[in-house]
């Protein structure tokens, strides 16, 4: 991992401007995801993070002043998920997701992990501007948003790959930050666990109030990630996951109760 540098345990990665020849090379898929526009990168400060099948980009995509109104927006406007779809399951046991969360997108969207499935609400203003601006800064198209929303430090999300079959195989996720910087930590799938086969470093990113993270492939192939709890943290934090997803492999929810 030459890439990154290691001190008390915790990976530091040397940032380097992006290039739009910057793209893995393993599997052809990755090339049916090409931006499907033209877009002009060089007007703002594309960073990189890099470690053995880690691939990630990252920008600050709006000043303090912008971010501010869209987390008092998002605050004013959002309205979360309860009851199950508010519960995931862990081993064959129900537990309350330990942050709000709720999902907006095309007509006849879903997402499910965990043994639930988050169905798309239909978008809102506020997220529309947001997507738009996101495809128009990367070229990206997204379907679907994923809005988790942590009232402090104590709040959290724990290991996971974003590798669902409902996602469009090789598309990157886009990633929002608003509100408190929360640390995120990519873990190698090779070192977890007691079947853990050999070492490699995490690499943990502090993301900033008003960034923008892309994860493309084939990061969530290889590396779980997380945002771990952090009690000292007051602040709130509101992450956005902008995604593709597959219609076809969307499990179907009743469209009148999404209105």
């Amino acid at each position: 991992m030459s890439d990154c540098t290691t001190s008390d345990s915790v990976t530091t990665c040397k940032r380097k401007r992006n290039t739009d020849n910057d793209r893995s090379q393993e599997d052809p898929k990755v090339a049916k995801c090409d931006p499907v526009h033209p877009h002009n990168r060089s007007n703002v400060k594309w960073e990189t993070i890099r470690a053995e099948n880690l691939a990630c980009d990252m920008v600050a995509m709006y000043g303090k002043t912008e971010a501010d109104a869209l987390l008092e927006e998002c605050e004013k406007t959002l309205t979360y998920n309860s009851g199950q779809l508010s519960k995931i399951r862990v081993f064959g046991k129900w537990h309350s997701i330990p942050r709000k969360q709720v999902a907006h997108g095309d007509p006849g969207l879903s997402y499910s992990f965990s043994g639930t499935t988050v169905p798309a609400y239909p978008w809102i203003p506020l997220l529309l501007r947001i997507r738009d601006k996101i495809t128009d800064l990367t070229g990206y198209n997204f379907n679907f948003v994923l809005i988790n929303r942590y009232q402090d430090g104590n709040d959290y999300i724990g290991e996971h790959k974003d590798d669902e079959v409902d996602l469009i195989a090789g598309h990157p996720i886009a990633s929002l930050s608003l509100g408190q910087a929360r640390d995120f930590v990519f873990r190698h799938q090779d070192t977890r666990g007691k079947k853990a086969s050999r070492c490699v470093d995490p690499v943990t990113i502090e993301l900033q109030h008003g960034t923008l993270l892309m994860m493309k492939y084939p990061t969530n192939s290889y590396w779980y990630h997380s945002v771990p709890r952090r009690k000292k943290l007051t602040g709130v934090r509101i992450n956005m996951t902008f995604r593709k997803m597959d219609p076809s492999k969307c499990k179907k929810i009743e469209q009148h109760n999404l209105s």
